[in-house]
């Protein structure tokens, strides 16, 4: 069955707002199993889930990367590219910053099975002759860069600078179920320079406000969106509480502390974190997690999933992370995830070392419970209770 989603234009108090509805699939990990392949695919690679954090670093790891818990959970929208549009499925990525889809000049299996862009067959397209790669906690690509018309939830970007896959490494690609990756980080992390989407959109003209906003929703509710140039109150409760940005490369802030029943857990003294939709889970140091899962009850399986008991959710307290002075607790039904029957931790360790600590990133586990703004306006992260 092939995915495919309406993309609507929504106009709110005569601005140019902008909603991308995202649609959840199988995700990649459940497409090993069901193939037989989980097993031998954790035994032959070499965790480094950190990977898409040090761009220059990456470019010297192996071409294929580990699948790791949290990649369990996707959200996808589609867009289209070129004349006549020729329509994707991508991941709307916080933590990077290109557009890239695979491409008729692929050879790689993993471009065998996905949607590719013929160049040849848009009649706005525009070749260059640079090149691009890029790699993630766990896939990769290269390929070249070009320019042509890129379509998202009613937005027509002319101009947009985007990579098309000539080599998609490995097999995480080819069992994933999204065509490319629509990076929404800041310019300053984007392979080759090349000039996000919404970058360009805001350069435009094309939105009211330099900002946008995502919901993303849980398994028994509905409608996730992607809001580029606006907010929409309807989606949450209360007010939003804004944390500056720490570093505007990814959409990173400062976390004051880490706490359960009042007593600190993690991050004592304070700690950096990225805000990332393109992680599942909620990752953190090593050592820390390792604490957190102590304190929750999780225990590794044969599998390396962290596995706790379901009978947790009803007994476990909040873990709160205050940011900016503002708690913002997770319940145990949000961070324990129901996988038929069994549960798991919705945390992850990742050892991510920057110029400015070990880096926390704050993946679906924690978006799904705040609604939230990422307003490159005034380099902040707005954040606010899902209503």
């Amino acid at each position: 069955m092939k995915w495919l989603l309406l993309l609507s234009l929504v106009a709110l108090s005569e601005c140019l707002i902008y909603k991308v509805p995202l649609v959840k699939k199988k995700s990649l990990k459940k497409n090993l199993i069901e193939n037989g392949l989980l097993e031998d695919f954790l035994k032959q690679h070499t965790p480094n889930p950190a990977s898409k954090y040090f761009p220059k670093e990456a470019a010297t790891l192996a071409a294929t990367q580990p699948l790791e818990n949290y990649m369990d959970e996707e959200y996808f929208g589609t867009i289209s590219i070129g004349t006549p549009p020729q329509e994707f499925t991508v991941i709307f990525d916080t933590g990077s910053s290109n557009l890239w889809v695979p491409s008729t000049y692929c050879s790689s299996l993993a471009c065998s099975n996905h949607n590719r862009f013929n160049p040849e067959d848009s009649s706005t397209y525009e070749a260059t002759s640079e090149s691009v790669s890029i790699t993630y906690g766990t896939g990769s690509m290269t390929g070249v860069l070009g320019y042509d018309t890129v379509r998202v939830g009613g937005i027509e970007d002319t101009n947009q600078i985007f990579g098309l896959s000539e080599t998609e490494p490995g097999s995480f690609l080819y069992y994933a179920p999204f065509d490319g990756i629509l990076g929404l980080a800041y310019p300053s992390i984007s392979a080759s320079g090349a000039t996000p989407v919404f970058d360009n959109m805001w350069d435009q003209g094309l939105v009211s406000q330099d900002l946008f906003s995502v919901y993303l929703s849980s398994d028994d509710e509905s409608g996730s969106v992607v809001m580029f140039g606006g907010i929409d109150s309807s989606y949450y409760s209360g007010s939003l509480n804004w944390v500056p940005v720490s570093n505007e490369g990814y959409w990173q802030i400062t976390v004051d502390s880490i706490t359960m029943n009042g007593e600190s857990i993690a991050c004592s003294g304070g700690c950096q974190a990225i805000v990332d939709t393109g992680t599942s889970l909620l990752a953190g140091p090593t050592s820390a997690i390792d604490n957190i899962q102590s304190y929750i009850g999780a225990s590794e399986d044969s599998s390396g999933e962290s596995v706790i008991s379901c009978s947790s959710i009803d007994s476990l307290p909040d873990i709160v992370f205050t940011l900016n002075g503002v708690e913002f607790p997770l319940s145990p039904s949000a961070y324990i995830l129901q996988e038929d029957d069994s549960c798991i931790s919705g945390f992850e360790g990742m050892d991510v070392d920057t110029s400015s600590g070990e880096l926390w990133i704050l993946g679906d586990v924690f978006i799904r419970q705040y609604f939230t703004v990422f307003d490159r306006a005034n380099n902040q992260v707005g954040l606010a209770p899902v209503a």
